[in-house]
C-alpha cells in the first residue's frame, strides 16, 4: 500500500511511495510524531537521478525486514535535496563535520527537534540494520550522551553557517591569485582539476575565459580549452546525442556516472559558447550546438520549462542505454562500418566499462565526416529503441534560470537563425513564462511539476539565477517587463536574505527555521546563493544604471574574495562576476529599427568584454533604461558604449563599434 509519499510533487519521493518503510515527508507532523513516540528521526536525503540512492533503496528501503526495524525504531523522513536545498545544506554540513566527507544518499539520525547526532551516506543492508538498532539502543539507554553529541554537532553547523571569512575586495590581485590557484591544481595530462572522480568545472572555466579576455593570460585559456576538449572527447560527453553526464569516475573523463543534470548542461553550454566566441574552436561550436539540441529535445517539459535530470540507471542497470560492444556495433552497422566505428569511438573487446562494454569516446575527429555523421545517426536511432532512463520532471527555478541565460547567450552569439533559431527562441521564452509562474504572492517558489507549483520556497540561488535569466531575456527582447521582474526578485532578496553586513543567508527571514540558517558562499555543483545573486546584481545594475546594486554586488563579493584567492575551485562563479565588475561591465546600447540593428548586435555579442550587457531597439523604448536618451545620428543606427556608467561618443558603423569594444 502506498505510503505518505504517493502525492508528493517530487519524483524522488514518489520513487519511494510503495516502500514498506513508513516514510513521512519533511514537515512538523513528522517531528511531532517522533515526540509522541519518543523515538529519533531518520532523515534520508537524495535525488531522483542518484545511482547509489537507488542501490540503497533496493537493498534497504524495499526490504520488508529492514522496514520493520526502521519503522519500530524511528520516524523515517524522506527528503529530495533538489526540492529542499536548505534542509540538505544543514545536514550535509553535519555529515561533513562528523565524517569528513559527504554525498548522497545521506543518512542522518536526529532528535525530534531535528538536531543530528549521527550522520553518514550509503550503508549496505547488514550495516544499516545494525546501525538502526544501535541508534535505537543509544536513544533509549544512553540519552544524555546522544543529546550531548547532537548539541556539539549543532554548534558545529552554526559555526560553519556563519562562514566567518576575512573580508576584502575582489581585486585584480585576488582574481590573478585565483587563476594561479587553479593552475596549481590543473591536470596537465587530462584537463580538469584534481584527481578522480572528476566533475565538469564549468564555473571555473567561465571564470578562466573571462580572465583570459581581461588579462590575455595564455595559461587561463590553455586550462579552459584543454579541459573543454578533454571532456568533449571523453565518455562524460554523449557522443551520439549531445549532453554531459554528471561526472567521470576516473581521471581521464572515460567512464561517467551516467545521470545528466540540467544545471551541468546549462553551465557547460555557456562555457562552450564563449570558448567558440573567443577562439573559433570548431569542436566547441559542435558541442554547443549539440548541447542545445539535447536541452531542447530531451529536457523540455510539456509546460515549457526544463526537467531536472535524466536518471543514471535504466531498469536498475547503470549505463544500460549508453554502452556498446563490437558485436552491438556490427548488429546496427554491418561489419565494415562497425570496425571503423569501433576505432573512432574506442570500443574494444575488453571494454572500458563493466562486463566488456564500452562508453563511446572520440579521441580525434575522423577524416571522413560524412561517414561519421551517417554512423552516428544510425547508432543514435538504434539506441533510441533501447530502454531509456527515467526523467525527473521536476522544474527547479534556479536551474531553469541558468538554462534560459545559457540559451540567450548561445542564440545571441552563435545564432543558428537559419536552422533552429526560431525553435530556440520559442523555447527560452516559454521557459521564461514558466519561471514567472513560480512567483506566487511576490515570493519565488523552488519547484513545479506538470505545471503545478510546489510549496517549497525559493532559496537565494533561485532568486539570483532567475533574476539573471530575466535580465538576459530583457537583453534579448528589449521588453521592459523582464527587467521589472528581475528588479522585484533582486529587491526581495536584498530585503529578506541579506545578513546585515553585506553578505546573504541562503534562506529568507520568513522561511522555516531549521537548526541553523544556512549561509554558504562557496560554489558546489551549482552557483552558491551568494555568487548567483551577485551576478544578478551586477547585470541588473548595468541594465538600469543604478549604482546601488553594483555596490551591493561589490560588498557581497568581499565575503568570498579571500577564499577565492586560495581555493578558486569553490568560487568560480563569484570570480566570473568579479571579472565582469573589473571589466566595467560594459553597457552597450544599439539604437535603430529592428532589421537594421542586427549586424551591430551580432558584432557586439561577438566582441563583448566580460559580463557586458547589450540591448538593441528603438530610441526611448518604454521600460528599457539603456535606450533612454539614445537618439539616432543622422538617421543611422547608432551604438553607445558605456563603462561604469560613463559613455564614449556614439558610433554609427560596425567597425567603429568593434574597435571600441576591442580597445
Amino acid at each position: 500500500m502506498a505510503n505518505r509519499l504517493a502525492d508528493a510533487t517530487s519524483p524522488y519521493l514518489q520513487q519511494h511511495a510503495d516502500n514498506p518503510v513508513d516514510w513521512w515527508q519533511w514537515g512538523p507532523e513528522a517531528f511531532d510524531e517522533a515526540r509522541r513516540r519518543d523515538v529519533p528521526v531518520l532523515i534520508s536525503i537524495g535525488y531522483a537521478a542518484c545511482h547509489w540512492c537507488h542501490v540503497m533503496a533496493h537493498e534497504c528501503f524495499e526490504h520488508e525486514g529492514v522496514a520493520a526495524v526502521v519503522n519500530e525504531a524511528c520516524v523515517p523522513i524522506k527528503v529530495d535535496r533538489e526540492e529542499r536545498p536548505d534542509v540538505d545544506a544543514v545536514y550535509m554540513t553535519a555529515t561533513q563535520a562528523m565524517t569528513g566527507q559527504g554525498g548522497w544518499p545521506m543518512t542522518v539520525f536526529a532528535t525530534p527537534d531535528g538536531e543530528p547526532f549521527f550522520c553518514g551516506t550509503y550503508f549496505p543492508r547488514p550495516n544499516f540494520v545494525r546501525l538502526v538498532q544501535s541508534v535505537s539502543d543509544a536513544w533509549h539507554n544512553n540519552r544524555d550522551a546522544v543529546l550531548r553529541q547532537s548539541s556539539a554537532v549543532v554548534d558545529a553547523i552554526r559555526r560553519a553557517s556563519g562562514q566567518d571569512l576575512p573580508a576584502g575586495p575582489m581585486s585584480p590581485a585576488v582574481l590573478d591569485a585565483a587563476a594561479g590557484s587553479l593552475s596549481r591544481e590543473y591536470d596537465e595530462q587530462y584537463g580538469g582539476f584534481g584527481d578522480a572522480p572528476k566533475f565538469p568545472p564549468h564555473m571555473n572555466l567561465l571564470f578562466l575565459l573571462r580572465h583570459y579576455q581581461r588579462t590575455g593570460s595564455s595559461r587561463s585559456l590553455e586550462m579552459a580549452r584543454g579541459t573543454c576538449e578533454a571532456m568533449a572527447r571523453g565518455g562524460i560527453y554523449d557522443q551520439l546525442a549531445g549532453g554531459f553526464a554528471r561526472y567521470s569516475v576516473d581521471r581521464t573523463w572515460t567512464v561517467p556516472h551516467f545521470e545528466k543534470m540540467l544545471y551541468d548542461n546549462a553551465l557547460l553550454l555557456r562555457v562552450y559558447t564563449h570558448l567558440w566566441r573567443l577562439t573559433g574552436d570548431e569542436l566547441a561550436l559542435r558541442v554547443a550546438r549539440e548541447t542545445t539540441d539535447f536541452l531542447l529535445e530531451q529536457m523540455r517539459t510539456g509546460e515549457g520549462g526544463f526537467a531536472s535530470a535524466l536518471d543514471a540507471d535504466t531498469n536498475g542497470v547503470e549505463g544500460l542505454t549508453y554502452v556498446w560492444t563490437p558485436a552491438g556495433l556490427a548488429e546496427v552497422l554491418g561489419d565494415d562500418d562497425a570496425a571503423w566505428a569501433a576505432r573512432v569511438f574506442n570500443v574494444t573487446e575488453a571494454g572500458t566499462f563493466e562486463h566488456g562494454t564500452s562508453v563511446l569516446q572520440l579521441p580525434v575527429d575522423p577524416d571522413d565526416q560524412g561517414r561519421f555523421e551517417r554512423v552516428r545517426a544510425l547508432l543514435r536511432d538504434a539506441r533510441a529503441e533501447r530502454p531509456q532512463p527515467e526523467r525527473d520532471e521536476k522544474v527547479v527555478a534556479a536551474w531553469n534560470g541558468l538554462t534560459v541565460t545559457a540559451l540567450v547567450e548561445y542564440l545571441s552569439i552563435i545564432g543558428d537563425r537559419e536552422s533552429n533559431g526560431l525553435a530556440i527562441e520559442a523555447a527560452l521564452l516559454q521557459a521564461g513564462k514558466a519561471l514567472v509562474r513560480h512567483i506566487v504572492d511576490g515570493r519565488l517558489r523552488r519547484v513545479s511539476r506538470d505545471g503545478v507549483v510546489g510549496e517549497p520556497l525559493g532559496v537565494l540561488e533561485d532568486y539570483g539565477a532567475v533574476a539573471e535569466a530575466f535580465c538576459a531575456l530583457h537583453e534579448f527582447t528589449a521588453e521592459g517587463e523582464w527587467l521589472d521582474l528581475a528588479g522585484r526578485l533582486i529587491d526581495h532578496a536584498l530585503e529578506h536574505f541579506a545578513d546585515g553586513s553585506g553578505g546573504f543567508y541562503d534562506t529568507a527571514d520568513y522561511a522555516e527555521q531549521l537548526v541553523a540558517r544556512p549561509a554558504d558562499p562557496t560554489d558546489n555543483a551549482t552557483p552558491s546563493g551568494l555568487s548567483a545573486i551577485t551576478a544578478a546584481l551586477t547585470t541588473y545594475s548595468a541594465l538600469t544604471g543604478d549604482k546601488r546594486y553594483r555596490d551591493a554586488a561589490d560588498l557581497a563579493l568581499t565575503k568570498i574574495a579571500a577564499l577565492a584567492a586560495q581555493h578558486a575551485r569553490f568560487a568560480g562563479y563569484s570570480c566570473a562576476t568579479g571579472e565582469a565588475l573589473l571589466s566595467g561591465p560594459y553597457e552597450i546600447a544599439i539604437a535603430g529599427p529592428g532589421g537594421e540593428v542586427e549586424p551591430f548586435l551580432e558584432a557586439a555579442w561577438r566582441a563583448a568584454p566580460p559580463g557586458a550587457v547589450i540591448v538593441a531597439g528603438e530610441p526611448d523604448t518604454p521600460g528599457v533604461p539603456l535606450l533612454v536618451g539614445r537618439p539616432l545620428r543622422d538617421g543611422r543606427v547608432t551604438a553607445y558604449v558605456c563603462r561604469g556608467f560613463v559613455c564614449d561618443a556614439p558610433v554609427t558603423t560596425v567597425d567603429e563599434l568593434v574597435a571600441k569594444l576591442s580597445s
